[in-house]
């Protein structure tokens, strides 16, 4: 095994131990998911498959959403695991990169990544936001946060800016309309965008069948 797959090996063990067990669908399965997706789509888009896995890896370090808002966390406690982990400077400047970006912050904000790896590792992320484990994901965060699953009087917003989508507390169906119907199109591979629509279609009509029981046909 080379010291590249040893740094990831290494890092995947910090990582598991730190999100198992974790309930609010941001655990190690959903990072090892996104790994493997990412992995996936590198191997497609002829990414680097270090800076992917790793990224993948450590993108959730320190979601800003458990941290108060705060987006320094992630890319600084990143940044930390692998410089003690021995990571090249070149290489824990990429990963740090897109630990910074990746994050959805709302409909009419822009999250541009700047390298290849980080449009398959954001592509990654997105995918398993959206169809089955998507639709498990959210109700799953929903409850977390203390928010109820529907509320018909309360619409969907779509935030203009970052502060005013982390400090929504809509319903969880709402997050179907205002993040995840909109990630199809913002894939940035077309690897990404063909995974995509299957997962997309199967939300929609998740959707329609729940406003549908809703009222109770």
């Amino acid at each position: 095994m080379g010291a590249s797959n040893a740094l990831v090996d290494r890092v995947a063990q910090h990582i598991q131990a730190k999100f198992a067990g974790e309930g609010s669908g941001h655990d190690w399965h959903h990072i090892n998911r996104v790994r493997r997706l990412a992995k996936r789509i590198a191997t497609a888009e002829g990414a680097n498959h270090e800076i992917a896995e790793l990224a993948a890896l450590v993108h959730d370090i320190a979601d800003w959403k458990f941290h108060n808002g705060d987006e320094s966390v992630g890319p600084r406690e990143a940044e930390r695991l692998l410089r003690e982990e021995g990571a090249a400077p070149d290489v824990i400047e990429q990963v740090v990169e897109i630990v910074r970006t990746i994050s959805f912050k709302g409909a009419g904000v822009v999250t541009a990544m700047k390298t290849l790896e980080g449009c398959c590792v954001q592509d990654a992320d997105r995918l398993d936001a959206i169809g089955a484990i998507g639709i498990a994901r959210c109700f799953a965060y929903g409850g977390h946060a203390g928010r109820s699953m529907y509320d018909p009087d309360e619409v969907p917003v779509m935030h203009a800016t970052a502060e005013a989508y982390k400090a929504s507390k809509g319903h969880s169906l709402n997050h179907f309309y205002e993040k995840l119907f909109l990630l199809k199109d913002r894939m940035n591979t077309a690897t990404g965008r063909a995974m995509a629509e299957e997962r997309h279609q199967y939300m929609e009509e998740f959707v329609r069948r729940f406003l549908k029981e809703w009222e109770g046909e």
